[in-house]
């Protein structure tokens, strides 16, 4: 197999199991309706806890590129400094 049908394969798959069925549709909000399976989010405690989650992954992701393109490491045999040469 060529690595394109893979990728064609491995998105197709991916998206079948991102899409929600049509049950779990009709019990999520507005703004969750295509995006996952089961009930919504039942309080604003859980919107709450929503919100804290993406804002942990952003500042994570932030960190994770920033250290990543310049990770302040002088040395060129340092592990950080191979990642960027592939």
């Amino acid at each position: 197999m060529t690595n394109k049908k893979i990728l064609t394969l491995l998105f197709a798959l991916f998206h079948m199991l991102y899409k929600a069925c049509d049950a779990c549709k009709l019990q999520q909000p507005e703004i969750t309706k295509d995006l996952t399976h089961g009930t919504g989010p039942e309080s604003e405690w859980d919107w709450l806890i929503v919100l804290i989650i993406v804002f942990i992954t952003l500042v994570t992701l932030f960190h994770s590129v920033k250290f990543l393109i310049k990770p302040g490491e002088k040395d060129t045999n340092h592990i950080k400094n191979s990642v960027l040469h592939f």
